[in-house]
């Protein structure tokens, strides 16, 4: 290559060269003015944003009432202050607490009413958190809530508060009523036996499965009670521990007497303790065990002191604490006959401080073995005959007593109806092997409990040493609100078509209060709460006959002679 084109390549070079630079001057003078119109665009529409964002936090922020969308417990809020709210949700609420729910199993029912659970919700706290939303935050989570809201909506939960311990006190009541439900294995003393009686499989409810119903169904306030099944399942008993039942028994013997303290000068009653032991061997015990049986005999050795508390007299209870009577027809043979063996067992009974008087383990099983007969009862909802029927009068006297002696009641429940010989709230039901009567001498001195049933009336005296401070006793029972009966009829083929019977007078239930209120010196000193009862209405129960026939005849009705017929017998005889 000679010199010329040597120097005409690199004129070209140099010009392609600055065309190059020339391009890129003005790509990038072009991506420069490319960027800037969205970067100006972006700003303006931040600062428009933000500027919309705080007029729209500052409108919503002097809005005293709820944003729109909002819900409390499926009751819509929106728009509304705070007490048109709390209003709102608290007149829905107040409904739903009203309510009866029912509990069923099979022919079983019950009812229960949220307002005995205490059952309160903190309508407050609700409102609050619906009336906070798009209020509580920086300008732009507030914004956010609200726009969620308005799109998606908000419901805001209603916290339930109750008494859990009431409520499974509720629900082991209802499993001592259930029929068919489980006996677990049980035993007393009777004479110089010990009489293990076997359990029997039954139901059992399952508690929290229940529980949780319940709750839910309370919490659902916009959708009525529907009738709740009660859920349960089939146990075994659990097995009889012999070395646990012997342990239980096991005394020495020690003589009753009567000392003065060195300090006070005052009386100090000292029971007597009668030796107990196995007469025979626990691997002869077991050997007995060993049979399928319902009931169980091991002797027992009775070791009896010189002196018992029964032998001291009115030196160890000369005040009378508490003082009840019931009466009951003496015509009724078999309600009278179990209602005089029942006060026999518990009359001369001792309870020394401390202690806890059992009723089922003092009266122990009612069997026509013990003397016991068939009379009116309360089972599944109607009155039927049972062995001991008309025990329960005796257990009812005594827990009026033991009230009026104020001493503390352990254990009671209510029967499912109500009786004719107490009023609410003032019985004490009874059965074997599942429902107790307990009741503890928290006293300084022992006790001791003078039953007797004759002539019709059924007294329980209780006696014992006054305290220092001896209150007078009031027991008041109050009934809050009654529950009507229904009208159940049957079909009797039996019967002529067109004719009916009065089967079971219907009777109406109720809930109710007692209270045991003590006075000092004519002055109301404490007024406290014993129970909340509620009684089941008893179903009008009458027979329809469908029989039909070719004569016509005049029919005489008899309805209003067999439903007076019916009541009295249940109130004088078909109650236990």
């Amino acid at each position: 290559m000679n010199e010329n084109e040597q120097e005409k390549d690199d004129i070209k070079n140099e010009k392609q060269e600055q065309e190059i630079e020339e391009n890129s001057t003005d790509i990038i003078k072009k991506t420069k003015r490319n960027i800037k119109i969205p970067i100006i665009v972006i700003s303006a529409l931040i600062i428009i944003l933000l500027i919309l964002s705080v007029i729209f936090a500052l409108v919503n922020i002097n809005n005293e009432k709820i944003l729109a969308n909002i819900s409390v417990m499926g009751i819509d809020v929106s728009d509304m202050t705070q007490d048109e709210a709390k209003k709102a949700v608290n007149e829905v609420i107040d409904i739903k607490l009203s309510e009866e729910m029912t509990l069923k199993k099979d022919d079983y029912e019950t009812n229960l009413n949220a307002t005995q659970l205490n059952a309160v919700f903190d309508v407050d706290t609700a409102i609050s958190q619906a009336y906070n939303i798009g209020r509580e935050g920086n300008i732009i989570t507030n914004n956010y809530n609200i726009l969620y809201t308005i799109l998606f909506g908000r419901e805001i939960d209603c916290n339930l508060n109750y008494s859990e311990e009431t409520l499974d006190e509720k629900i082991d009541d209802i499993s001592s009523k259930l029929p068919g439900a489980i006996v677990e294995n049980s035993y007393y003393i009777e004479d110089e036996n010990l009489i293990i009686v076997r359990g029997s499989e039954g139901l059992s409810i399952k508690k929290e499965e229940l529980k949780n119903t319940i709750i839910d169904a309370i919490k659902n306030v916009n959708i009525k009670y529907n009738i709740i099944t009660i859920p349960t399942e089939t146990l075994e008993p659990q097995e009889i521990d012999l070395e646990k039942i012997r342990n239980e028994i096991y005394k020495e013997p020690q003589d009753a007497y009567v000392s003065k303290n060195s300090e006070t000068g005052k009386a100090e009653v000292h029971t007597h303790v009668n030796g107990i032991d196995f007469a025979i061997s626990k691997e002869e015990a077991e050997e007995i065990l060993s049979d399928d049986k319902k009931e169980y005999i091991i002797p027992l050795k009775i070791t009896v002191p010189n002196t018992k508390i029964e032998d001291l007299g009115e030196e160890a209870f000369p005040d009378k604490l508490g003082t009840y009577a019931t009466r009951y027809d003496p015509t009724n043979k078999n309600r009278s006959n179990n209602i005089t063996i029942s006060a026999e067992k518990i009359n001369g009974t001792v309870v020394m401080p401390g202690e806890t008087f059992s009723y089922n383990q003092i009266v122990g099983e009612r069997t026509i073995a013990t003397g016991y007969k068939e009379a009116g009862a309360y089972a599944g909802g109607r009155v039927v005959q049972d062995v001991g029927g008309g025990i329960c009068q005796t257990s009812s006297t005594l827990y009026n007593a033991a009230l009026l002696a104020n001493l503390e009641i352990v254990d009671r429940s209510n029967h499912q109806f109500l009786t004719s010989y107490v009023a609410a709230g003032r019985d004490a039901t009874v059965s074997w092997g599942s429902i107790d009567f307990k009741f503890k001498n928290n006293r300084s001195y022992p006790i001791k409990i003078e039953a007797s049933a004759k002539n019709g009336v059924c007294t329980m005296n209780i006696y014992g040493i006054k305290e220092e401070t001896e209150y007078e006793v009031v027991i008041q029972s109050v009934v809050l609100s009654y529950i009507p009966y229904t009208t159940k009829y049957e079909n009797d083929s039996s019967l002529e078509e067109g004719k009916e019977i009065v089967e079971q007078s219907g009777y109406t239930g109720c809930t109710s209060e007692a209270y045991r209120i003590l006075k000092l010196n004519g002055e109301v000193v404490s007024k406290t709460l014993l129970s909340k009862d509620t009684y089941d209405p008893m179903t009008r129960i009458i027979r329809r006959g469908t029989k039909k026939t070719q004569e016509t005849s005049s029919q005489v009705s008899t309805e209003e002679e067999t439903e007076d017929n019916q009541s009295n017998n249940i109130n004088q005889d078909g109650t236990e």
